[in-house]
């Protein structure tokens, strides 16, 4: 899993950059990653119902949270240091 991916789509994701998080879709590794930021835009651009639409966002970004989590859980190394 590659860390990079998830800041990306949190990114994409709060910066309304809909383009970048259609590529970054196309080109992750992560086929859950994938499969929630196609459910999402799907959901935003045809459904016009917006409690479904928000029930797929925070279906993405709790993802994304978890994700994180598993990442930082799974190195042995911080990714930053304060010393």
């Amino acid at each position: 899993m590659n860390k990079m991916d998830y800041d990306r789509a949190l990114y994409y994701t709060h910066r309304s950059e809909w383009d970048n998080l259609l590529i970054l879709m196309v080109r992750t590794k992560d086929q859950l990653l994938s499969k929630r930021i196609e459910q999402f835009l799907h959901a935003y651009h045809f459904e016009r119902d917006y409690s479904v639409i928000e029930k797929k966002l925070y279906s993405l970004l709790r993802y994304i949270d978890h994700a994180n989590e598993t990442v930082e859980s799974d190195n042995e190394l911080p990714m930053y240091s304060l010393s």
